[in-house]
Parts: C-alpha cells; sequence; structure tokens
C-alpha cells in the first residue's frame, strides 16, 4: 500500500520557534511516525528578526530532513517582522517560490497554513494544476486581525484582501480552524459548515513536562529570590505589552519580590525597551529570542505565564498557544484576553483572567494569583488542561480528515 503523500506549505518551520512553526512541526512528525510521507515547503528560517539563522542561506532552493520530514526551503524577500509593505513583499516572494517548487513534488493533498494567506494562495494554485485536493489550516483570521491592530486602515487593499480571503474558503476542499469562534465566523461569510474543522493548538507533552527550576539560569538573570512572571513570545502590535510596563512599573516599590520577564522580539521591541528605560522601570528584563531548544529553561524558571492581547473584539476568538505549553509545565496562566481562551482558563481553573487594558484588574490579579492558597490549585488546573490539548491526539484526529478528503 503507498502512502499518503502530504503537501504542507508553511512560512515557518524549525529552528524558528513560534506558533506557526512548533504546531506545523509537530503535527508532521506524528505523521510520520504514523506512516505518512511529508513534504513541508517553508523558507530561510528568519523569523522574528528578518536575518537569516546561522548554519542557513536565503537559497532558490535547499533540502534537508528534520525527524522524517523532507524539508524544502525556497528563497523569499526576508524582512523584519515589521512594516506592512516589506511584509507583504515577504508574504507575496514565498508564496510564489512555494508555487514552483510545489509543482515537482509528488503530493496526494496540500495543506497551506495561515496567519498570513497568501501561503493558502501558493496552495490553492497548487490544487488547481496538480488537481488535487487542499486543505486551508486558518491560525488567524487575516485581515481582520491587521486592522485591529492598527498596521493597515479598512479600505481597498483590505476590501481585496476579504474578497481573496472569501475566495480561498470557497475554494478549499476543508478548511481547519483553531477555535470554535473562528468557525462560527466563516460560516457566518457563506461558508459550508460541513467542511469546517476545529483542531484546536495544544501542546507536545512529550517535550513540555513539569521540570525543577534551573537555578543556574536564575542565577545568571540574578532572579533568585523573585517570583517571576514571564511574557514569551512575540512583541508585536497586537500584544499591547505596553500597557503591561505601564502597570508593572507601579509594583516595583510596593512589591520588589516581583519580577517580569519579557522575551523575545518583534515590531515594538525597541518601542517597548525605550519605555522602560525612560520610566526607569527595575522589576522588568527584557531578553532577546531563545533558540527552541532553550525555550523549555525559561519556562522552568518563571512561576507564572503573562499572555496579554490588546482589547478587541477581534481577539475574543483567539487562543494563544503559549498558554499550553506553560500549561504543560504546570505554570499557571494570568491571562488578558476574553472571550474563548478565557472559558478555557476558568473552566480548567489554570489561572485568573484580568480585563484587557485595565490597570487595577491586572494588579490585582498578579498579587492575587502568586498567594500560597492559590497558587497550587491554579498548577494543578494548569495540568488538567494541558492533558486535553495533547498535540499527539490533535495530530491523529487531523490527518484522519486528511485521510477523508483524499479518498473522496
Amino acid at each position: 500500500m503507498n502512502k499518503t503523500k502530504i503537501l504542507f506549505l508553511s512560512d515557518n518551520f524549525p529552528p524558528e520557534g513560534n506558533a506557526p512553526a512548533n504546531r506545523t512541526c509537530d503535527h508532521c512528525k506524528e505523521w510520520v511516525n504514523l506512516g505518512y510521507d511529508v513534504t513541508v515547503i517553508t523558507c530561510a528560517p528568519n523569523f522574528p528578526k528578518g536575518k537569516v539563522f546561522e548554519g542557513y542561506k536565503n537559497k532558490l532552493y535547499q533540502e534537508e530532513e528534520i525527524t522524517g520530514i523532507k524539508v524544502i526551503r525556497v528563497w523569499s524577500f526576508i524582512t523584519a517582522n515589521e512594516g506592512t509593505i516589506k511584509r507583504i513583499l515577504d508574504y507575496c516572494s514565498f508564496a510564489f517560490m512555494a508555487f514552483i517548487v510545489g509543482l515537482f513534488q509528488k503530493s496526494d493533498v496540500i495543506i497551506a497554513t495561515s496567519p498570513q494567506f497568501f501561503t493558502a494562495v501558493a496552495g490553492r494554485w497548487l490544487s488547481f494544476w496538480k488537481r488535487i485536493p487542499w486543505v486551508f489550516e486558518v491560525r488567524d483570521l487575516w485581515p481582520e486581525s491587521i486592522v485591529a491592530v492598527g498596521a493597515m486602515k479598512r479600505g481597498v487593499a483590505i476590501r481585496f484582501f476579504e474578497w481573496l480571503e472569501k475566495r480561498l474558503y470557497q475554494s478549499a476542499d476543508r478548511i481547519v480552524v483553531v477555535t470554535d469562534s473562528f468557525k462560527q465566523q466563516i460560516k457566518n461569510k457563506g461558508i459550508n459548515p460541513d467542511k469546517i474543522f476545529v483542531f484546536k493548538n495544544g501542546a507536545n507533552l512529550e517535550q513540555y513536562k513539569p521540570i525543577e527550576k534551573d537555578l543556574e539560569l536564575l542565577q545568571i538573570l540574578g532572579l533568585e529570590n523573585k517570583k517571576v512572571f514571564a511574557y514569551i513570545g512575540t512583541h508585536g502590535m497586537a500584544h499591547g505589552l505596553e500597557f503591561i510596563l505601564n502597570s508593572v512599573n507601579e509594583l516595583k516599590n510596593s512589591n520588589p519580590e516581583l519580577h517580569f520577564l519579557f522575551i523575545g522580539d518583534g515590531a515594538e521591541k525597541n518601542h517597548l525597551i525605550k519605555i522602560k528605560g525612560k520610566l526607569g522601570i527595575s522589576n522588568v528584563t527584557m531578553l532577546d529570542s531563545v533558540p527552541k531548544t532553550e525555550v523549555i529553561r525559561y519556562l522552568s524558571i518563571m512561576d507564572v505565564a503573562l499572555v496579554n492581547l490588546k482589547k478587541s473584539d477581534t481577539f475574543l476568538n483567539v487562543i494563544p498557544s503559549k498558554i499550553f505549553e506553560a500549561a504543560a509545565m504546570g505554570k499557571p496562566i494570568l491571562l488578558g484576553l476574553e472571550g474563548e481562551t478565557k472559558q478555557i482558563i476558568e473552566f480548567y481553573q489554570g489561572g485568573l483572567c484580568y480585563e484587557p487594558e485595565n490597570k487595577t484588574s491586572f494588579l490585582k490579579s498578579v498579587l492575587q494569583i502568586i498567594e500560597p492558597e492559590n497558587y497550587t490549585g491554579y498548577s494543578d488546573g494548569a495540568l488538567r488542561l494541558a492533558a486535553d490539548f495533547d498535540r499527539k491526539k490533535i495530530a491523529l484526529a487531523m490527518v484522519e480528515m486528511v485521510d477523508g478528503v483524499v479518498t473522496e
């Protein structure tokens, strides 16, 4: 029996360590273990600084194997994660190159993942020319999200992107979304709900599990006697980290045992560093992104995982993947987000939620979550949450859906 050949298009892939890269790699690795033939077309690793990682070059074509996955890296216009025009050039160049190279890959089905949907355009083109089905994995409602953070104003360009978005939904044989509300919103655009499947994010429980704090790292950072609240991820327009800086500055004298650790890069990083310096915020440490292999060390030293987004109705539909990895390590979640994510945290009692961009609510929750009589219960709730969002289970359910579209 021939193996089903899956061609996966994603402009993020390890050694990049962001959420799309991790989800794609974990799923593809599991499919290979199940006997599928998986090829991923991606670009030279460069996210989020727009600088090619050491050991790689931005070449027309390069090939490697990662945990049994055939990985093809194609040339793209590389830029930092900032500036709308440059990023669109980045997205379009990858989509074009992925399409050209994809034409020469034997495949039974194509999966193309967002958040930017130019990758999905390449998936649609390949489906048309190769006469095989394609699956659109929607990790973010684009272009709604770029309007929500103010990166682009509603106008001719946004209306074009919305038209294109709907055409992609219509043409896809299956649509995979990561939240229930994403499914509802796409259904409201007139798309057949029977072809929309919800496979939420999760964590690789073989990789993320409770471990002892890395005492050496705590010492290096000078955080040995601190309660560490850590934000690990992209410092972008959507994440509202300026609000966090301004809020925690009020705690530096009254609660000196509390410390806030920001790890990552993004369009707002330099702006945030300037604010920290201008206000003399001494209870915040800001570090650059760390390699994926090092992330667990930093997760180990935090007491609470901080997850924050700007206050916007658009983000009511978002479930940040970082909550699952932190939960798998038994770290309570301090969440500044409403909607589906809040429902998950409250259902499992895996942390506390505060009203986005409400300083009073935030500071009250900071103090409450670390109280000894609360902390253990939240940690136990986080582990229960992670157990129900095991990425291995999610990958199996998703590939069963892929089998269904291949055999139709």
